[in-house]
């Protein structure tokens, strides 16, 4: 029960479909899908969502002191990366530095390949400063702030507004990346993303690496959150505010039963970072961003499962665009240093392996073979079944095969979104593909076919991160979720010989769901460097007068 009589919100707003969870006033859960990007019925599917569930007309605007919270996960700066669309982003190292990010740390991962294609760098233009402090903490050389501010205003009249600051040893003695950041801030840089802030740790590339993604993907981000408050009608500076403590002065006006007019309270908006945890709006970052949707399906999973008494988990997620599949045995997996779209970064995510099949992928023929993605149809023209002149996709051989009927779909397609599925344009361009193969086989065994190689692709994705890890998966729980999932989830525990499986009432927006479960969490970086000292017991003798 809400005492305050607000609604509360949980939202993942994934590459195909927002998923909406309300908690009404009464404590009551009701839930809400639509798609992620539909340009013709409104500007933000999560805006829109909240819209739907409270009864708000179009036009009208969001009233005040009606939603108490939104717990969201959101790809916008996932796609950002994978897109190359962050912000213009300018780098500046330590002079005789400016290849090192590039160089890295030389690693091959195909180590017999001829042809070596290196990352893409997110930064646009760098800059090298003439300073130097050295890993004791001596001042070789001071920063010439002049030659900087040259620098820093040309790269601000090319038109770049973001810029990433990484001297050496900057993790331990941070003085010179905080003048340099201040006289960014001066001149008018509306992101600078500082090293020893983003990731306060030893090893350069890593820390540049990381400096340079938050860079890169904050502005996006912000924009974005921006955006949301201000549809909900509020603000982020409102949000920071909501979450402060009450005034004394309020406190003494009550015990004295006097009335005081107070505004409505704005909305709090929190967001899911990719490990796993809560943070408030202002503080969200383009480093923490990158897995925030999938994250809260691991917690949702994990949660759900729990409750359920099971305590060996394989989640299986899959979603319009992708499948992200997990392992849970008792306690989360993170990993600290990743590498996600070619791009390496040091910050906290939950283990999570992706394989490009969801319901969106790209049904192919090259003549010889069939294909299953990585391509997706996405919401925007998605499927064939949509009504939006899309290819034929995964969800297509489901409805070509009939496990997905439309008289139990909502009527939200077409061009007035009020039609069903079109299974006979689907029929349609099976037969038509079906021809094209010219090998006697019907439209239905065509979409078998290819519904055959996407499960053997999650399957294979759950046996790396189970059973190349050494991990028996026939003794896990499947714990299937997603809009997709429900579909291939027997097919997918068949081939890994698994017999149990847990489907939760809210599979299909499970990760929504995960954004009620989870905590609010802040993770604090330090590097420590202390001297060891031997151990006493390496100095002593055993009886025989042998070393221990």
């Amino acid at each position: 029960m809400q005492t305050d009589g607000s609604w509360d919100f949980w939202i993942d707003r994934g590459g195909t479909f927002t998923d909406v969870i309300g908690r009404r006033p009464d404590g009551a859960l009701v839930a809400h899908k639509l798609l992620s990007d539909n340009p013709e019925a409104y500007g933000d599917a999560a805006v829109q969502g909240i819209r739907d569930l409270i009864g708000v007309k179009p036009g009208k605007p969001v009233p005040q002191g009606i939603i108490g919270s939104v717990k969201m996960g959101t790809t916008v700066a996932t796609n950002a990366l994978l897109e190359r669309k962050g912000e213009r982003t300018l780098l500046l190292i330590t002079k005789g530095f400016r290849d090192a990010l590039k160089i890295g740390y030389q690693a091959r991962p195909k180590i017999f390949a001829r042809h070596i294609i290196k990352p893409q760098m997110l930064y646009e233009r760098v800059v090298e400063v003439d300073e130097r402090v050295r890993a004791d903490g001596t001042v070789e050389k001071e920063p010439d702030l002049a030659a900087v501010r040259a620098e820093l205003s040309a790269a601000l009249a090319a038109g770049i507004k973001a810029v990433a600051i990484v001297f050496m040893h900057a993790y331990r003695y941070c003085e010179h990346e905080q003048r340099v950041a201040a006289l960014a801030r001066e001149i008018g840089f509306p992101q600078v993303s500082v090293s020893h802030e983003v990731s306060p740790l030893i090893k350069l590339v890593g820390r540049g690496d990381t400096t340079v993604v938050d860079a890169y993907l904050s502005p996006i981000l912000q924009r974005y959150v921006a955006r949301v408050a201000r549809d909900m009608g509020t603000s982020v500076a409102a949000n920071r505010d909501a979450s402060a403590p009450v005034s004394p002065l309020a406190g003494e006006a009550q015990q004295r039963g006097t009335h005081t007019r107070t505004a409505p309270a704005a909305p709090r908006l929190m967001f899911m970072m990719s490990s796993g945890g809560l943070t408030a709006a202002e503080l969200f970052q383009g480093k923490d961003a990158i897995l925030s949707g999938p994250a809260a399906g691991v917690v949702g999973m994990a949660e759900t499962g729990r409750e359920a008494g099971f305590s060996h988990l394989i989640g299986f997620d899959m979603g319009g665009t992708s499948t992200d599949v997990s392992h849970f045995d008792g306690e989360y997996e993170r990993a600290f240093e990743t590498e996600v779209a070619g791009v390496r970064m040091r910050a906290p995510m939950m283990l999570i392996h992706t394989v490009a099949a969801g319901g969106g992928s790209i049904l192919h023929f090259d003549g010889a073979r069939f294909r299953v993605g990585p391509d997706s149809a996405g919401a925007n023209p998605g499927p064939k079944c949509y009504r939006r002149g899309g290819p034929l996709a995964l969800t297509d051989a489901n409805v070509m095969v009939g496990k997905l009927l439309g008289d139990f779909f909502p009527k939200i397609f077409g061009a007035q979104q009020n039609l069903p599925l079109d299974a006979e344009g689907v029929r349609a361009a099976f037969a038509e593909l079906a021809r094209e193969i010219g090998d006697g086989r019907s439209g239905e065994d065509v979409a078998d076919g290819f519904i055959k190689i996407a499960v053997e692709n999650m399957a294979n994705a759950i046996k790396k991160i189970s059973v190349q890890r050494g991990y028996d998966v026939t003794r896990y729980t499947l714990n299937c979720f997603g809009g997709a999932g429900g579909q291939h989830a027997c097919l997918v525990a068949d081939a890994l010989g698994m017999t149990k499986m847990l489907i939760h009432p809210f599979s299909s927006l499970l990760s929504a769901y995960g954004m009620g479960l989870a905590d609010i969490r802040a993770t604090r970086q330090q590097a420590v460097e202390a001297t060891s000292a031997p151990r006493a017991s390496r100095r002593s003798k055993s009886r025989s007068g042998m070393p221990r």
